[in-house]
């Protein structure tokens, strides 16, 4: 199996079953992550997801040179969700990318394109497509600078340097360094921590960032108070307050 699926209560872990070959993406890879992310959405139980790697050595290596030679470059890269089945996706649940090891090109995309991300001591960073003669075409110069000082990320695309887990969680591109072998741990309290909230509050916060990066002044405040004036008369936005005067945990609904 080129993915593996494992839910633990409102959590999915999608684990990218390609250790022999660094975890590199091809066709039905990209494939079966697409069709995952596809159920996962419309999974009404689900509510944070989890991106790794097997084995020890690489989250992703990026596209399988192999199966881009073989011709598989519509299945690695979709016309609808890009490489790997995630780089183009607007994606409405939360996703936490537990780097394993080496993200590097196509696999440095994919951590890109997930929202918060927990890395390995021995991860590393990077966009090295310029080596080959290519640049990163996955959403890494448009997500870097998003996520990094412009500087950074110029740096990253234009030497294909990568950088260390230390480096990276300074420069704000990871939320937590752990050992290698707390990784999936420390991903897992963090789906957690984010899980124990109320999924549409947590949907919608998600949104409403994302939708006011190029937004300033009254736009901004637009989307976000179309976003609260829907949550303030859900039935979670009730539950949470009945449950903070009862003093238990609240029931939320799922979405």
């Amino acid at each position: 199996m080129t993915i593996l699926r494992e839910k633990r209560d409102h959590v999915e872990i999608i684990t990218i079953n390609r250790p022999e070959a660094r975890n590199a993406i091809d066709g039905p890879t990209s494939t079966a992550i697409g069709s995952a992310l596809d159920e996962i959405e419309e999974d009404k139980d689900i509510w944070v997801v989890i991106i790794t790697g097997a084995g020890d050595k690489a989250f992703c290596a990026g596209m399988d040179l192999k199966a881009f030679a073989a011709g598989q470059i519509g299945e690695i890269a979709s016309p609808k969700y890009g490489f790997a089945g995630i780089a183009k996706r607007n994606y409405p649940k939360p996703i936490i990318a537990a780097v394993n090891g080496a993200a590097l090109a196509g696999g440095c995309e994919i951590m890109l394109s997930c929202d918060l991300v927990v890395a390995s001591e021995t991860a590393i960073f990077g966009i090295p497509e310029v080596k080959r003669g290519l640049i990163a075409g996955g959403g890494g110069l448009i997500r870097l600078h998003r996520r990094l000082p412009l500087s950074i990320a110029l740096e990253l695309a234009l030497t294909g340097e990568p950088i260390d887990a230390k480096r990276a969680m300074n420069l704000g591109l990871v939320n937590r360094v752990v050992p290698q072998d707390k990784v999936l741990e420390e991903a897992l309290s963090l789906a957690n921590v984010i899980a124990d909230n109320s999924p549409i509050a947590v949907r919608n916060s998600k949104k409403v960032i994302y939708d006011t990066l190029s937004s300033s002044g009254d736009d901004a405040w637009k989307i976000s108070d179309s976003a609260f004036g829907q949550i303030f008369v859900s039935t979670d936005a009730m539950e949470g307050a009945i449950a903070f005067a009862e003093k238990r945990k609240p029931n939320w609904g799922a979405i």
